[in-house]
Order: structure tokens, then sequence, then C-alpha cells
């Protein structure tokens, strides 16, 4: 992890503070640190007063962000601040204006902290059972108990989000969340109601709406579209647009025999080839992929006598079309680099 933060220091400022939040808690937790020095971390992090409530006994603890004891008043409290963390724990930002960027990992975290500090975690912190239910390798009745477990209802749409460790979220959403070890890295996947089509989080992939005993399909599918991702550009990828090539996809080996994707590969070896190919996948004419590539028809057509000529197919015409497209993305996600740890800006 240090060395992790050590790499993204020069990153997008919410993004590396997100991780030194995650890196602060999980610090503060192995020390078994009190519940003033948990409030003080996070009053320092957030930059405004922390606080906490315990109904039984009943004591309220406010610290700001220099490490001092406020006045022990609970005050009124937007609920955006405020987190109950379990049996009448409640833990809050004070914040004056709009929500910052890491107010909800700060108080996410906080409010573990608070749990594990209490000895209410280890009971009720079933993140874990996350990772069981995205296995397909897991007995589906063991999958639906662990969807349970982490509130999901049975019969009811879900969808999974897939995320790097170093994405920002300007907004997080709500729901079981856990990193899970995935053959590229460790990732960090999110549960929402399928009506959750669209996601800040960048980059970020959405996997399509299933019922809980199939959540590990949803997953597989967020998977590829984050891995479809082109930041700046594309931020975050809706698998619900690839319709069932998207399954296709997620369930094909990364390994498997592809003879359209070494054609596609020497078509993007010419300078204007990814420009034209992109264009040309998501056209149903010359004319219109030239508009999409910002050339003329005369332009595009000598392209095109080109790529004919490279894959032996004409992608306007039959099982072209779908030929390419599905070349082309395979293409795409064996040449994703979104994944890759952003490289550090210069210093000037």
């Amino acid at each position: 992890m240090q060395e992790l933060l050590g790499r993204i220091a020069r990153l997008d400022p919410s993004a590396s503070l997100g991780l030194r939040v995650i890196a602060c808690f999980d610090e503060l937790m192995v020390g078994n640190v009190n519940t003033r020095a948990l409030l003080a971390a996070a009053a320092s992090l957030a930059g405004c007063i922390a606080g906490f409530h315990s109904e039984t006994p009943g004591r309220t603890v406010r610290i700001d962000p220099r490490g001092h004891h406020a006045d022990d008043i609970r005050p009124e409290v937007d609920p955006a601040f405020q987190q109950d963390v379990s049996d009448g724990l409640t833990v809050w930002l004070e914040r004056n204006g709009a929500r910052q960027p890491n107010d909800a990992i700060v108080l996410e975290r906080l409010a573990l902290a608070v749990r594990m500090r209490h000895g209410r975690g280890r009971e009720s912190d079933h993140r874990r059972d996350l990772s069981l239910l995205l296995d397909p390798e897991v007995d589906v009745q063991a999958r639906c108990v662990s969807a349970i477990t982490l509130g999901l209802r049975p019969g009811t749409r879900y969808r999974v989000v897939c995320a790097p460790l170093f994405a920002v979220w300007p907004e997080h959403p709500q729901g079981p969340e856990d990193v899970v070890a995935t053959r590229f890295g460790a990732i960090h996947a999110l549960v929402l109601p399928a009506s959750a089509h669209e996601v800040t989080a960048v980059p970020s992939g959405v996997g399509v709406a299933t019922e809980v005993e199939d959540l590990h399909h949803s997953f597989r599918t967020a998977l590829v579209a984050l891995r479809l991702c082109d930041p700046p550009a594309v931020g975050s990828v809706l698998a619900d647009d690839f319709g069932g090539l998207i399954g296709l996809l997620a369930d094909a080996p990364d390994s498997s025999f592809q003879p359209d994707v070494a054609l596609v590969d020497a078509v993007m070896a010419y300078a204007w080839g990814a420009e034209t190919l992109a264009s040309v996948v998501r056209s149903h004419s010359l004319r219109q992929a030239a508009r999409e590539a910002g050339v003329h028809h005369s332009t595009m057509q000598s392209r095109l006598e080109t790529v004919n000529a490279t894959l032996g197919f004409d992608p306007f015409e039959g099982y072209g079309r779908t030929r390419l497209g599905t070349a082309y993305l395979v293409w795409r996600l064996r040449h994703s680099r979104v994944l890759d740890l952003p490289a550090p800006t210069a210093t000037p």
C-alpha cells in the first residue's frame, strides 16, 4: 500500500487522498486506537469536525481538525454527512457547504473503524461475503446465503460495478462492496440496484442486471466493460450497450484463437487505422463513417479499400459487420491499459 501511495502522490488529488484514507484507517484499526483518535484522523482528513454518538451509554464526542475536543452537544447534521454504524452508534462530519470528493470514503472508513473498535464489527461486517457471491465456483445455495447476509433480496435484480483501486469517485453509491481478487489484480466491486445505469467513478464498468444467483455473470460483464473504458474520453462503460455480445466476451478465454483479431491488428498498424475502425463499427454506411471520423467520404472510401483488402471481407456486408465488431472489441480488450496505474506527473 505504501509503495502504491508513493507512486500516485502526484496524481489527481481526490484519487490520492482516497487511497490515503484507506491506508490511514487500516493502520489505526491494526493499532486498535481509541474512538477519539479515530475521530481526530477523520477530522484531519476531512478538514472539519468529526463526531460520534453512542445511545448506550449516552455519550457524544466531537473532535476538530487540529485534534482538539469540541463541546459534547450533538448538533443537527445533514443526513448526507452522517452514518449509522450499528446498534445505537452514529458518526458524522460537520461539513459547511458542498460535499467534498472524499467525504463519503472518510465517513465509510470511520464507521467501519468505530464498529470494529466497539466490538460490533466482527459479527456484523459481512463484506467478504461478496467474494463468495461473485464466485461461480461457489455452490449456488451458498451464494444465495451470502446475498441474504449482504442484505440483497432473492428475486430482485442487481448489477455489479467494477473499478480499479485508484478510481476517482465524485459520488459514492451505497451498496455491498469489497475488494475482490481477479486475474487482473485487485478490483473494487460494488453491488447496486438494476436501475443504476450510470456511475460517476472514473474508470468504471457497470455490469448487466441479474438476480442474485447470477451476479457472478454481472461481475464478469462489469470487468469487460471496465476494460473497454478509455479515460478521459470514456470514463465509464455500461455492459448493456453491447447486448448479448458482452456475455460472449466475458466468457471467452483471453488466449482463445481469434484470427480476425490478428487482421484488425494489421489494420491498426496504419496511422489512421484506430480512428477508421472506431468509426466503421459505429456506422451503417461509408458516408456515416466519414462523418464519424471527420474526413471526406472519398478519403474514407480509400481507407476502406485498404481495410477490406487487409481483412479479406467487407465490414458493411453480411456477417462482415459482426466479424469486425467482435474482433475490434477483442482487440481493445487485449490492448486495454485502463487497469495500469497512471504514471505520476512530472515534478515542476
